[in-house]
């Protein structure tokens, strides 16, 4: 089995509370589940991990450099004023990422639109909320062949 690691960064830790409107009633911890399980049907080990912090989340991106075959990404707030993060991805560039969003970043405020994740990923996923992950972890299954 693959190892795929899963990030998710800052406030992910506060789905189901947060804003249940914008973000869905479902925590990260079921989310997190669900990804396991749905990993397991199609021949990864999902590895899930989250930070408020960004260098922690750089850490585990040099560290999948190491140890997974691919990373699902959903860099929250990040995604939109990380160029350590975008640096921290191309410095292991034979580690496909997939960047992830509950929502559709491109429905929302000007500022949401700009990623410095997207120009570093294989592709982006948002808008289709929780299903998202598993729409991400099957594209990069595909990828990984």
């Amino acid at each position: 089995m693959k190892t795929v690691y899963l990030l998710n960064g800052p406030n992910l830790n506060m789905l189901g509370k947060r804003e249940p409107g914008i973000y869905g009633a479902d925590t990260l911890v079921s989310i997190e589940a669900d990804c396991i399980s749905f990993g397991k049907t199609i021949g990864m080990t999902v590895e899930c991990r989250q930070s408020n912090h960004e260098g922690q989340l750089i850490d585990w991106i040099h560290e999948a450099g190491e140890k997974a075959a691919g990373i699902v990404f959903n860099p929250g707030a990040y995604t939109h004023t990380s160029v350590a993060l975008h640096d921290a991805i191309k410095s292991v560039p034979h580690v496909p990422v997939v960047e992830i969003h509950l929502t559709n970043v491109h429905a929302r405020e000007a500022f949401r639109q700009k990623s410095y994740i997207s120009p570093v990923a294989i592709g982006v996923i948002c808008g289709f909320g929780p299903l998202g992950y598993q729409l991400a972890l099957r594209a990069l299954a595909e990828r990984l062949g």
